[in-house]
């Protein structure tokens, strides 16, 4: 139940995080570079926590805790 959780949470933090670095990239099309929008990206909080998110979502989907916890597909 607590991995459930902890995936939602990974993959609301993962959605919220893209939709803010998709909305800048609105930035490009008033003169930014690709550089520039890069180094501004990694400068503000909201765009870290998508991939922040992707590894909480990544780690909750390939770590197990014993035979209990694996997918049987």
């Amino acid at each position: 139940m607590l991995r459930i959780f902890v995936f939602l949470v990974g993959f609301e933090l993962c959605v919220l995080g893209f939709i803010y670095i998709i909305s800048y990239l609105n930035l490009l099309s008033l003169g930014y570079n690709f550089i520039e929008y890069v180094k501004f990206i990694c400068s503000k909080p909201e765009c870290i926590i998508g991939p922040v998110g992707l590894i909480i979502v990544f780690l909750t989907i390939f770590t197990s805790k014993g035979d209990k916890d694996e997918l049987y597909l």
